[in-house]
């Protein structure tokens, strides 16, 4: 069993970053956004979020799944606003996708958390649970996590089980109540974890604080994508979008998705 519960330091240093990745299963990159562009992007989630509550869309998390019933969720935010596209396809993310999982690779999804005050645990879970067991020896995705308001111990922050990815398989029954820790990090870091790392939403313990989140998941090109781009994506989106952010849509393929013996695009 993992005994080191040491996470790094966060960096902005990309070697040191994946150097965190491979020695921990997580890395912390601060002041990735900041200013008006982390206020923008802040306001726009909660804007969606409320826009869901009012319109009787709200998501919650399933009760088999979780014990936090003020978590709400904000599925497919690629359609929600244009900033969030400035997230899924951030040069960082990119650049970290293509050295961890390779190229090309696949945006599986990217909704959003917000737990707020008295937000009880998920359960304690790792992010590639599609992939059969024995697990590969090696990352079949990797998650980007936008922090939009600062991740506390108090108020709720994502928690971890550090160096599990090197026990490479999920989490069982008798590992629900390994020590876990708060990965705290400011406003507009990037909390990134490759996929076998075990993790979980903290207890938001204060009285009058939300802490959201915007979840960018991407995988291996060989996995389908959770979300179905064809389907939910806006048009204007691919219309406009980058060879890079194609091939990540999965709109430019290389042997698998194909249209007639072509991409779809």
């Amino acid at each position: 069993m993992v005994s080191d519960t040491s996470i790094p330091a966060p960096t902005t240093d990309m070697t040191q970053a994946l150097a965190d990745l491979e020695a921990h299963g997580l890395a912390i990159i601060p002041d990735v956004l900041a200013g008006e562009t982390l206020d923008r992007t802040r306001d726009a989630l909660y804007r969606a979020a409320e826009s869901d509550q009012q319109r009787g869309r709200e998501q919650r998390n399933p009760l088999d799944y979780a014990y936090d019933v003020t978590n709400q969720r904000v599925a497919n935010v690629l359609s929600r606003d244009p900033l969030f596209e400035d997230l899924a396809f951030h040069s960082l993310a990119v650049e970290l996708v293509k050295a961890v999982l390779g190229w090309p690779a696949l945006l599986g999804n990217i909704s959003a958390n917000i737990t707020g005050p008295g937000g009880g645990e998920i359960r304690l879970h790792a992010d590639q649970l599609f992939v059969s067991e024995p697990w590969p020896d090696r990352p079949q995705g990797l998650n980007v996590c936008w922090c939009l308001d600062e991740f506390t111990e108090e108020n709720g922050a994502t928690r971890c089980v550090p160096h599990s990815h090197k026990l490479n398989r999920p989490p069982q029954a008798e590992d629900a109540d390994l020590p876990t820790v708060a990965i705290e990090a400011p406003a507009g870091s990037a909390i990134v974890f490759e996929s076998r790392v075990w993790h979980k939403t903290g207890f938001n313990r204060t009285a009058d604080q939300t802490r959201a989140g915007v979840f960018a998941w991407y995988s291996r090109n060989i996995y389908r994508t959770q979300e179905n781009w064809f389907l939910s994506l806006k048009p204007e989106i691919r219309q406009f979008a980058t060879e890079e952010m194609l091939v990540l849509l999965g709109c430019q393929t290389e042997g698998f998705g194909v249209m007639n013996g072509a991409s779809p695009v």
